[in-house]
């Protein structure tokens, strides 16, 4: 008997995509020899497996064929090529409306699901108020769930999948939709699922659930399963994918120790700028009055690796290159850290830290260089770096560039608020 209940064996998905609809009639009918079509492999030779009892991560960019993956092993889809064995019943939450009919009622669609996995309407009828108490959507059970929003589509969804004693759950970014509480009970409950030894396969861009939650993490590029092993492996190769370093695909390694030619903060070639490394804001504000030019910035991990996911707890380095275009007396390097509903987080700059320039001649260029701990709770966040200083009594901004790029937080702890105060705690009975 096998120790795997999923094994992914050389799957292949192939799409063909055609220039008209004319061209894929005449293929349907095969009124043509011509190939009219071009193929798009959604996957490529893919390969892997989950052992039992396992919470294993997918991992990758948008496109990159984690969600193809996850409705093959459901059958939603069939693959072009390979074997998928999967040795349990599975519960499947993938994208919003899979399974559900929108015409029905919540309360019909419990059922309708139920009966797809392969439960009576007894069996279903003792598991209801589980299911209800944990979607928690009142009343609107008896509505269509065409009236409903994605957040209690979710609930009711995910409340589903969970509560009909599934052997192996697959999970499909959904959780996104929910709020935070809910959000939290149901990580409460994948909790609870490895605790009874079931299985969990899971797709998110939160890195930090992956990073908590996950025993296992597969990366997945362009189709191609880049590697896999532990979560902090496969988020450091994430993380460089994300900033435009490819990495090298190797699918038959567990992981990917052997890997050693991505790009590191030192090793850019002449004439590459640190900031073509990441993407950019297109909206950026920009402005200044010119006698000094921002040329070039950089985010740096702990391990020298441009990126713009930093691990809580990690040091990292935000570099800025300025260029004078006249003489100026003791410019001010700024960074700043805001929410993206435009909340400042945190900031500094060279005058709070102290750190007099001095008199910068035209021509010349400098490099503020910040480093510090990563203590702001898990998350997304804008990056705003300028260039100031004072004209007399006067402040002047020579140039600024408000929300230029976003900064992932991966974080396994968040507390409550914007940042972690890192408190050491300890409980002691006293009487």
């Amino acid at each position: 008997m096998s120790d795997y209940v999923i094994e992914v064996k050389n799957v292949d998905k192939v799409y063909k995509l055609y220039e008209s609809n004319k061209a894929r009639v005449a293929d349907t009918l095969r009124l043509t020899r011509k190939k009219n079509y071009k193929e798009h492999y959604a996957l490529k030779d893919m390969s892997f497996q989950v052992k039992k009892g396992e919470c294993v991560g997918l991992i990758g960019t948008n496109g990159s064929g984690k969600s193809t993956i996850l409705k093959i092993i459901t059958g939603v889809l069939s693959p072009t090529k390979g074997e998928i064995i999967v040795d349990g019943r599975i519960s499947a939450l993938l994208e919003l409306g899979a399974g559900f009919n929108q015409e029905y009622t919540g309360m019909e669609n419990i059922y309708l699901n139920g009966t797809m996995l392969g439960y009576s309407n007894e069996e279903i009828d003792a598991k209801l108020d589980d299911i209800l108490s944990f979607a928690d959507i009142g009343d609107f059970v008896f509505q269509p769930v065409k009236t409903y929003s994605s957040g209690m589509f979710v609930r009711l969804a995910f409340a589903v999948a969970i509560n009909i004693d599934p052997e192996i759950l697959i999970v499909d970014e959904a959780l996104s939709v929910g709020d935070v509480f809910f959000q939290a009970k149901c990580y409460k409950k994948f909790e609870e699922f490895k605790a009874a030894g079931k299985t969990i396969l899971f797709v998110s861009h939160d890195l930090g659930a992956i990073s908590k939650y996950c025993d296992r993490a597969v990366l997945i590029n362009k189709g191609d399963k880049v590697g896999e092993g532990t979560p902090k492996e496969m988020i450091d190769i994430y993380k460089k994918i994300l900033v435009g370093q490819e990495p090298v695909i190797n699918s038959k390694l567990d992981n990917l120790d052997g890997i050693a030619d991505e790009v590191e903060a030192e090793e850019l070639e002449e004439g590459i700028t640190w900031k073509s490394n990441y993407q950019l804001n297109p909206n950026l504000n920009e402005y200044g009055d010119g006698r000094a030019s921002i040329v070039d910035f950089a985010v740096i991990d702990d391990s020298g690796t441009y990126t713009n996911a930093i691990m809580k707890g990690s040091t990292f380095t935000v570099k800025s290159k300025v260029h004078f275009n006249t003489d100026i007396e003791n410019p001010i390097f700024t960074l700043t850290f805001k929410t993206l509903k435009g909340i400042d987080v945190t900031g500094t700059n060279t005058m709070y830290e102290k750190c007099d320039v001095g008199l910068c001649k035209e021509g010349s260029e400098y490099v503020a260089t910040f480093t510090q701990r990563m203590d702001m709770q898990g998350g997304e966040y804008l990056m705003s770096i300028s260039c100031t200083g004072f004209d007399g009594v006067d402040f002047v901004a020579y140039h600024r560039l408000y929300d230029v790029m976003n900064v992932t937080v991966v974080s396994t702890k968040n507390t409550v608020g914007f940042y972690d105060m890192n408190s050491k705690v300890k409980v002691e009975q006293v009487k």
